[in-house]
C-alpha cells in the first residue's frame, strides 16, 4: 500500500479495536496543585530492565498541558468493578476526582484504590505521535493484586479468562459424526457442571436429612420468609422440584419451619433451628464455591458469572427470580 492512499479514519479506528487493551487512568497534578486524571488504553510496556512504559495522549486534549508540565504521573490498570470509574474519567468538563478516595504519591500524584495494578512514573521522554503524543516513563515504583482486569474491545467493555487446554471425551465414549453432541455441545456442558457443584452440595443435605426440594424452600425462605406454598412453588419453578403440603408439615414437625393457615395459601417461615440449618447449609455452598474458584481463579470465576448471567437473560421465558419481592 502507497503511503499516500488515504486511509478511513473510522474504518481505521474499527480496525484497531480488534486489538484487546486492557483500561487504565493516567493521573498526575496540574502545578497549581490541582489533581488531573483521564482514561487511557494507549498504555503498553516498554522495557523490564530498567523499567518503563508508555502511554498517548491527544494534542486536543484539556489535560494535556497538566502532563507536559509535570515530572510525574501514575498508571492505574482498572479492574473488572471500575467501570463506572473509567466512564468518570473519560468524560471532560467535572470534578473527577470528587469523593473519590486518593492517596498522594511521588511529586503529589493521585493515587486511586482497588485498581488491579498501580505504577508511579517518571517521564524519560515524550515523542511526536501524530494527533497525540506520546509518553515514556520510567517506573519509580508498582502495586499489584490478582483482582480480574477490566478489558476494552471493539469500541466495548469486556471480560478477560485464560483459554483452557483443550477438553477430550475418550474415544470410546465420543459421539458419531453425524450427531451435534460432544464434549463442546453447551447443554451438556451445563448439566455436567451444575451436577458435579450440586453432587458436593448433595452430601451435606444427606448429613442433615434434607431432600433438594426442601433445601431449595428454606434456602428461599432465607431471603424472605413469610411466603406461602404457592408462592414459593412459583420463585423456584425453574428447578423442576415443587413444594407440597406434605413436605411443609413434615418440616414444622421437624421443628425447622411454622405454617400458618392451610393448603397452599398457608404461610411458612423458618423458625431460629431452621434459620440456624440453612445458613450452615448456604455456608457450605460457599465453601464449595470458594474452592471452585480457588481452582479457577478469579479472573475466569468473574468472566463464567457473567456468561452465566447472560445466558440466564436471553433464554429465560420470564421465570421469578429467588430474590425479588
Amino acid at each position: 500500500m502507497s503511503a499516500k492512499t488515504a486511509i478511513d479514519p473510522k474504518a481505521f479506528r474499527n480496525a484497531l479495536g480488534s486489538f484487546t487493551t486492557g483500561v487504565t487512568i493516567i493521573t498526575t497534578v496540574s502545578p497549581d496543585g490541582e489533581p488531573v486524571g483521564m482514561t487511557a488504553n494507549s498504555f503498553n510496556s516498554v522495557s523490564l530492565d530498567p523499567p518503563m512504559v508508555l502511554w498517548s495522549i491527544a494534542r486536543s486534549a484539556r489535560s494535556l498541558a497538566a502532563f507536559e508540565a509535570s515530572e510525574y504521573w501514575a498508571v492505574h490498570i482498572l479492574s473488572d468493578t471500575q467501570e463506572a470509574l473509567s466512564n468518570r474519567f473519560a468524560k471532560s468538563g467535572e470534578d473527577k476526582f470528587n469523593g473519590l478516595s486518593v492517596q498522594a504519591g511521588t511529586g503529589g500524584v493521585p493515587l486511586l484504590d482497588n485498581c488491579c495494578a498501580r505504577l508511579q512514573c517518571k517521564t524519560a521522554v515524550r515523542y511526536d505521535g501524530g494527533d497525540h503524543i506520546i509518553f515514556v516513563g520510567e517506573v519509580l515504583a508498582f502495586e499489584h493484586t490478582d483482582a480480574p482486569p477490566l478489558v476494552f474491545h471493539a469500541g466495548k467493555y469486556a471480560l478477560a479468562t485464560r483459554k483452557p487446554q483443550p477438553f477430550r471425551l475418550p474415544a470410546e465414549r465420543s459421539s458419531p459424526d453425524n450427531v451435534a453432541f460432544g464434549e463442546d455441545f453447551l447443554g451438556y456442558l451445563l448439566a455436567r457442571a451444575h451436577f458435579q457443584f450440586y453432587a458436593q452440595m448433595r452430601e451435606h443435605l444427606v448429613q442433615n436429612g434434607i431432600d433438594d426440594t426442601e433445601y431449595f424452600a428454606l434456602t428461599l425462605l432465607s431471603l424472605k420468609g413469610g411466603r406461602s406454598v404457592e408462592e414459593i412453588n412459583r420463585r423456584f419453578s425453574y428447578t423442576g422440584y415443587h413444594l407440597t403440603t406434605g413436605i411443609t408439615s413434615a418440616l414444622q414437625a421437624r421443628g425447622l419451619l411454622s405454617v400458618d393457615g392451610e393448603g397452599t395459601a398457608a404461610t411458612c417461615e423458618l423458625t431460629d433451628a431452621g434459620r440456624n440449618l440453612t445458613l450452615r447449609l448456604i455456608a457450605a455452598a460457599k465453601a464449595i464455591e470458594d474452592g471452585i474458584v480457588e481452582k479457577i481463579g478469579q479472573v475466569e470465576a468473574v468472566s463464567l458469572k457473567h456468561l452465566l448471567k447472560r445466558l440466564i437473560s436471553e433464554t429465560d421465558p420470564g421465570l421469578a427470580h429467588p430474590w425479588e419481592n
